[in-house]
């Protein structure tokens, strides 16, 4: 996964689908529904987020909810992985299945904003290298890294059909 590192952005505990995809948003595009992702809690998130960036959460994250669109937009904007404690399963689920790494992560408060990070989900590790720390968090089972290298379940689907 990523070996140049890129920047954190923490948020806090309970991040729910409502902020990682706004209400209001979902009769629009992926484009407008990224646009607006997380924007009542940072409101230049969107703006300023880099591919190759991580998302860093509290307990439970992608609480809520199941809309999809929730990982979508942070795929659009080409966030890196989402690092948290915990995550709503359902959420984890649809996250990998568009094709974005969430990394279980017991030490994830340890990040702060705009720490440079990298992560090796098969080893479970995230490396701050900021801080010159290393976490660990649980391993991503390979059958899980191939859909998330694959850019997700659909297209993991198509290049392995028979």
């Amino acid at each position: 996964m990523s070996n140049e590192g890129g920047s954190a952005w923490v948020f806090g505990e309970n991040i729910d689908t409502d902020q990682l995809a706004p209400g209001g948003t979902l009769k629009s595009g992926i484009e407008v529904i990224a646009s607006h992702c997380l924007g009542a809690l940072s409101p230049d998130f969107a703006q300023r987020v880099r591919p190759g960036d991580f998302v860093v959460g509290g307990r439970n994250f992608g609480i809520g909810s199941s809309r999809e669109q929730a990982a979508q937009a942070l795929c659009h904007l080409g966030v890196e992985a989402v690092i948290a404690p915990s995550f709503s399963g359902i959420f984890y689920r649809n996250a990998l299945n568009f094709g974005l790494l969430a990394l279980v992560c017991p030490y994830a408060g340890s990040i702060s904003q705009g720490d440079q990070l990298s992560v090796n989900p098969e080893k479970g590790s995230v490396q701050n290298l900021t801080r010159d720390e290393t976490y660990s968090c649980d391993t991503v089972p390979s059958h899980l890294m191939e859909i998330v290298s694959a850019g997700g379940l659909v297209p993991y689907l198509e290049a392995n059909r028979r």
